[in-house]
């Protein structure tokens, strides 16, 4: 692997001066509508940065566990849970998720473009493993282009390749909707969205920008 995705550089990424700006985001626009209709219960955000999704999904009447190996970050998310006023039905957890195991299992398990210190495929198989039977996996990532390049040990977040207009993130912190399909058991999973999209944002300094992502929704065979 040539990333270097671990604690050192999250903890560098969430102290640096992007940070003000990565924790004022919005809640990703795939978790709302993959998860809006559903009916809330326990609920776990993998590598949830400042907060934005594990904070949505506790306005839903979610009991939302947060995982980051960021302290920084969980500081981030922390206070815009006070200021959210959903303290009560959020804990969070410093944890680094290539290593750490959960004590329960939880009927939503849901990750937005977390990338540990392990394969990104691999982690997505760790993570499925955390939802209960009868609950739902969410995944929204970074899609993976063929022309990606490799990434080094240096690269940051911010320095993703672009192509006419598009942010292509490292080759090891993206996906394909076939690649992630095929890692499920078909006879322990149902396929629910499975898909490959690009939409429009406004990013750093007003310039607009397109994110590629890929998007895998499953539910667990009770």
């Amino acid at each position: 692997m040539t990333h270097s995705f671990d604690k050192n550089y999250w903890d560098k990424t969430w102290s640096g001066e992007r940070a003000p700006a990565m924790s004022a985001g919005d809640p990703n626009p795939h978790l709302i509508n993959e998860v809006g209709g559903l009916e809330p219960g326990t609920a776990f955000d993998a590598g949830c940065g400042a907060g934005a999704e594990a904070i949505w999904l506790a306005k839903q009447g979610w009991a939302v566990t947060g995982a980051d190996v960021a302290d920084a970050a969980l500081g981030y998310a922390k206070d815009r849970a006070a200021a959210a006023g959903v303290n009560d039905q959020l804990r969070w957890v410093q944890a680094d998720l290539s290593t750490w195991e959960p004590d329960m299992q939880y009927d939503l398990v849901t990750t937005h473009y977390a990338h540990p210190a392990m394969p990104q495929l691999d982690f997505y198989d760790r993570i499925a493993d955390w939802v209960a039977p009868g609950g739902t996996l969410l995944i929204v990532g970074h899609l993976h282009h063929e022309h990606s390049t490799p990434a080094h040990s240096t690269i940051s977040e911010g320095a993703h390749r672009r192509e006419h207009g598009h942010t292509h993130p490292p080759v090891e912190a993206s996906a394909t909707a076939a690649a992630m399909t095929k890692r499920l058991d078909p006879t322990v999973w149902t396929v629910i969205t499975a898909e490959e999209s690009h939409r429009s944002v406004i990013g750093p300094g007003g310039r607009p920008d397109i994110i590629d992502d890929v998007v895998l929704r499953a539910a667990r065979r009770s």
